[in-house]
């Protein structure tokens, strides 16, 4: 794109800015000089003490937020793909080890630079509460001053935390396309954050229970609940929620008792409440825009998983492996990898779980599917259901999310790597590249597939690599070469007819409706539209209501609750968000409803076929089409033998060949060990993974 180059500037102009502000809080610079002037210039009447944290804080992401979404439209619009640039190499495996996972060279940098921004903050906290007799208590001794300073500003440095706590759980997000992220490769800086601010609130509240227990000896300053400043016993209660929420989020926890930390992890929501009446105003506007822009994301989200997708089929493997194909509008396009929330309420009323979209949005116009490997009892009573004789299956979807472009295509060569069902992202990938190489003056690389399988039966996942509608593809003009591993099994063993792939048709509802964009075609323009008509009104409800409401009560030297004033706030945010998100949305739903159903009344439903896996036997394969074929005569299968992905990457050739990995933690470190060695220097390495 002809400005993107200005654009990236920008953004990253404001950014800079942005993080400079953080730098300067905890100084002495702004706290004696910078903070007098700019609550005098911008403490006015219609916003009070929260007007400095609003345009300091608030304005510059918001209006990143509302420009990115513009970025990303104009970004779609042109089909520009990411292409390789000098500083690939800073996305290279810096750090490869437990807890941290895989760390690039950037994520290293941004880690460095957030640990020096909170030592920073802590040291100057301590400063000025130590140099300067004001922050001195009347009548308390320097230790006990010093103990309550460290106390309170490790509370400071949680609330900066939370600044960027939101961001990476936003799916729907304008701002991480910007950094090249997405919400599911950056869940983990939402981990490190959260463990982060636990700590430092942990800290920061432990340290004040002893000094009213064993310095003050005011126990009962834990239950106040002041008018006149910050509630004390609002601060207990989101303090007890956060150990709650903590406790349940550890590893070992979240993966043996998924469903207590799933539960357990919706307390965030009086957690946040209680959270804001104990910091106030001013404090809450330091951390709105990540705050705001969730609250947005999860109310389209809500809508949109109100409506009823219309699954029309479903391929069951022999080894616990559905694929499932919704209907889907014909105007709704993804880009490879991207995710879709799947509910289904005969199983569970409240659980999402996430899944890899396999088709492509391309090639399959009218039809979106993605792989459910069977895991655990969600996923178990699921195939139950749909090995059943049902004929309806009632399901909601969010989604999908993925990043804003595919730069799978910019190598010249490219090296994928599975392990069992994450072979899912992989074929979204390889659709993708089919796809391109129909398209004229398209150069696609060249592909060499390592999957790697438990059993003989798991290579009927390979069967999923084309659509059902694969036999009218020419896959003939890629260069395309499987190599299959069948680790704990050393024969093929005899074909057994149960070793088939079962299709099923359902029945469609009228209720049911194509998955389509939760903001139309344009969903980015819309998404802007939305973020700064709430944002505005947010601000023009605040100004009326401070000016209006509040201040009279100040004037007359009355005073006005300090908690009524974060509720006006939450309230004001809650009310915008709603009516704003919603009435776009309900103006997009009008022509997707309408195209959704003519779609429905005009669909001609096959009837139900078993196809035989054509991957179980080598020599005598019955092939239904030319692409079958051709993949098959591809294929390599080894029995006995688990990869040698070192060797195999090291032996790569050429300048710029792209690494993707996905599938079990040891087999993408790995990888990452090794394109990230100073041998591997023509390799560019990439994890798709749910965790790290």
């Amino acid at each position: 794109m002809k400005y993107r180059a200005v654009w990236q500037i920008f953004f990253l102009f404001v950014f800079v800015g942005y993080m400079f502000v953080w730098v300067m809080i905890p100084t002495k610079t702004y706290k004696l000089s910078w903070s007098p002037d700019l609550t005098k210039k911008l403490s006015s009447t219609y916003f009070r003490e929260q007007g400095t944290n609003l345009v300091l804080f608030s304005f510059p992401l918001m209006l990143t937020a509302v420009l990115g979404c513009v970025y990303l439209h104009l970004l779609k619009k042109s089909n520009s793909e990411s292409s390789k640039s000098y500083y690939d190499f800073l996305r290279r495996p810096a750090l490869v080890m437990a807890p941290l996972g895989i760390v690039n060279y950037v994520e290293l940098i941004f880690a460095a630079m957030f640990i020096v921004l909170m030592i920073w903050s802590l040291a100057n906290y301590m400063y000025v509460s130590i140099k300067y007799p004001y922050m001195i208590m009347h009548g308390m001794p320097q230790s006990q001053t010093i103990f309550r300073g460290v106390s309170l500003r490790l509370g400071y440095i949680g609330n900066t935390t939370w600044a960027f706590l939101f961001f990476p759980v936003t799916r729907a997000s304008s701002i991480l396309p910007l950094l090249g992220l997405t919400s599911e490769s950056s869940i983990k800086y939402h981990i490190w954050l959260g463990h982060l601010s636990s700590v430092l609130f942990a800290l920061h509240s432990i340290g004040f229970i002893i000094y009213w227990w064993a310095m003050s000896h005011e126990m009962i300053l834990m239950i106040e609940w002041s008018s006149t400043y910050l509630s004390n016993f609002a601060g207990v209660i989101a303090f007890v929620l956060s150990l709650v929420i903590w406790a349940t989020s550890l590893d070992r926890v979240r993966r043996k008792m998924f469903e207590i930390f799933y539960y357990a992890h919706h307390l965030y929501l009086p957690y946040i409440f209680f959270y804001m009446l104990h910091v106030g105003v001013a404090y809450l506007c330091m951390i709105l825009p990540g705050i705001f822009l969730f609250l947005i994301d999860r109310h389209l989200r809500f809508l949109q998983s109100r409506r009823r997708a219309r699954l029309d089929s479903t391929r069951l493997l022999p080894n616990g492996t559905m694929e499932l194909t919704f209907s889907k509008d014909p105007g709704l396009s993804y880009t490879p990898t991207s995710i879709l929330f799947v509910h289904v309420p005969s199983i569970c009323k409240l659980q999402w779980h996430p899944f890899t979209v396999m088709s492509n949005s391309n090639l399959e116009t009218n039809k979106l599917s993605i792989m459910i490997k069977i895991e655990g009892s969600w996923t178990q009573k699921l195939y139950k259901q749909l090995s059943s004789s049902l004929d309806h299956l009632e399901v909601s979807t969010e989604g999908p999310y993925g990043p804003a472009s595919s730069h799978f295509l910019s190598h010249e060569s490219l090296v994928m790597i599975s392990g069992g069902s994450g072979i899912a992202p992989v074929i979204s990938i390889i659709r993708e590249i089919i796809f391109r190489s129909t398209e004229s003056n398209v150069k696609v690389p060249k592909v060499l597939l390592i999957a790697a399988f438990k059993h003989t039966t798991d290579l009927t996942m390979l069967d999923l690599l084309l659509p059902l509608s694969g036999s009218l593809l020419d896959i003939s003009k890629i260069q395309l070469q499987i190599e299959a591993y069948v680790t704990q099994e050393h024969e093929r063993p005899i074909e057994d007819a149960k070793n088939q792939i079962e299709t099923k048709v359902f029945k469609p509802s009228p209720s049911d409706l194509p998955i389509s964009a939760v903001l139309g075609k344009n969903s980015w323009l819309w998404l802007g539209a939305i973020i700064s008509s709430s944002f505005v009104m947010f601000l023009l409800l605040l100004g009326f209501v401070t000016r209006y409401h509040i201040y009279p009560v100040e004037k007359r030297g009355e005073n006005y609750h300090y908690s009524f004033k974060i509720l006006w706030d939450m309230f004001l945010v809650c009310a915008s968000i709603f009516v704003s998100a919603s009435a776009i949305f309900l103006w997009q739903k009008r022509g997707i409803s309408g195209e959704g159903k003519n779609q429905i009344e005009n669909v001609d439903l096959p009837t139900p076929t078993r196809s035989p896996s054509s991957w179980l036997s080598v020599s005598d394969r019955e092939l239904e089409s030319l692409p079958q074929q051709s993949l098959v005569q591809s294929t390599n299968i080894h029995y006995g033998a688990r990869p040698d992905l070192k060797r195999i990457l090291l032996d790569c050739k050429g300048s710029d060949v792209g690494v993707v990995v996905s599938g079990p933690k040891s087999m993408r470190h790995e990888v990452a060990r090794t394109c990230g060695s100073a041998s591997a220097k023509n390799l560019f390495f990439e994890s798709i993974s749910f965790n790290w």
